[in-house]
């Protein structure tokens, strides 16, 4: 295995410049996740490692080779592709087999790796089927056996679980954690879905216009959000936001009366944006109040319930406990919020103010 170096890459395709100088540094065994919004640059990214793109500035490194130009044959990557990418006409067997093949790799080699690979994937009893005979994760599974049985330098894998249902996806998913325990293998994973992100990550990277918005492990980046941006894109349903303006250490706003503290230092009148997550409110008393929402619909989901309604005149959801007795719609629910779970944002550039 090795380390995964970009420095300042750069693409564009027509008049679209797609990556915006991204700097990134994977450690050798670790796993990072590129995730954030359609158009972001993600797939054009995982695409430059691979070879498939060449960037217009930059440097590529795998170790300390220098892979900037060099071919994707070159590389020693293996990727992994969201449609599978099997030969049909090939057996499982054959279908894992065939890079190995390719480098002219002994048969009695070919075999106990293949028979290693699809012991340690649990489909070890299709290694004499065909892909159309197989299942949506079975297909994927023989698609990473391919890639696991060439032990390249790096895996990438670009969005490897969206055709797959959502029992699936969870399933598979955590196959994949599994592997990447098992082989410590360094691996750039391109998702869309925030769990997969969270869940895989070791390093999650929050890519925005096709530059790196922020990054690190998935629970500082996800707690700590140094933008807007990342505050609202991580988390389901996402934060809310409100404005507010500063009067002392108190943020104001209609329905809405928070407490600061001495965690930011702000002018009087200066206008602040307040990100509250939807699972961090509690229901409390009018009189303790920090919000007050007035609810519209309650989803109720068993063991919790959200109710969307407005605070001011601002979209708002609280997550609530399904079990116990839920506010109806009309109805006005105060709520309230600890100091250390509020986010305050510079309304102008979206930067964090308490970091």
């Amino acid at each position: 295995m090795a380390a995964l170096t970009l420095r300042g890459i750069r693409k564009t395709l027509g008049q679209n410049t797609i990556l915006r100088g991204i700097d990134l540094a994977i450690g050798d065994g670790e796993l990072a996740v590129l995730v954030g919004p359609s158009g972001c640059g993600k797939s054009t990214l995982l695409r430059t490692v691979a070879g498939l793109e060449e960037p217009d500035e930059g440097t590529l490194l795998l170790g300390d080779r220098d892979v900037t130009r060099a071919p994707p044959r070159d590389r020693d990557i293996a990727m992994v592709f969201q449609s599978y990418a099997l030969y049909p006409h090939l057996t499982v067997r054959d279908n894992i087999a065939f890079g190995l093949r390719l480098r002219n790799t002994d048969e009695a080699e070919i075999r106990r790796r293949v028979d290693d690979v699809a012991k340690s994937l649990g489909i070890e009893k299709l290694l004499d089927r065909y892909p159309r005979d197989m299942s949506g994760g079975q297909r994927q599974r023989v698609a990473m056996g391919r890639a696991v049985a060439r032990r390249p330098q790096v895996f990438l894998f670009d969005e490897p679980l969206s055709n797959l249902d959502a029992a699936l996806r969870a399933q598979v998913r955590i196959e994949i954690k599994r592997l990447h325990q098992s082989i410590g293998a360094t691996m750039l994973y391109v998702t869309h879905d925030q769990v997969e992100a969270m869940t895989l990550a070791d390093r999650l990277v929050v890519l925005n216009g096709g530059r790196v918005e922020q990054q690190g492990p998935p629970l500082d980046v996800y707690h700590r959000p140094d933008t807007r941006f990342v505050a609202g894109f991580l988390g389901s349903p996402s934060m809310n936001f409100l404005a507010a303006t500063a009067r002392g250490a108190r943020l104001e706003a209609k329905d809405l009366r928070v407490t600061a503290g001495d965690r930011v230092q702000l002018s009087d009148g200066a206008p602040v944006t307040v990100g509250v997550r939807p699972h961090d409110v509690t229901p409390t008393t009018a009189d303790d109040a920090m919000f007050t929402l007035r609810v519209e619909v309650v989803e109720a989901m068993g063991f919790e319930a959200y109710a969307h309604g407005v605070v001011g005149d601002v979209p708002f959801i609280a997550r609530l406990d399904g079990e116990r007795a839920l506010p109806k719609p009309g109805e006005r629910l105060p709520l309230s919020v600890s100091r250390e779970a509020l986010h305050l944002f510079n309304p102008e550039t979206g930067a964090s103010l308490a970091r």
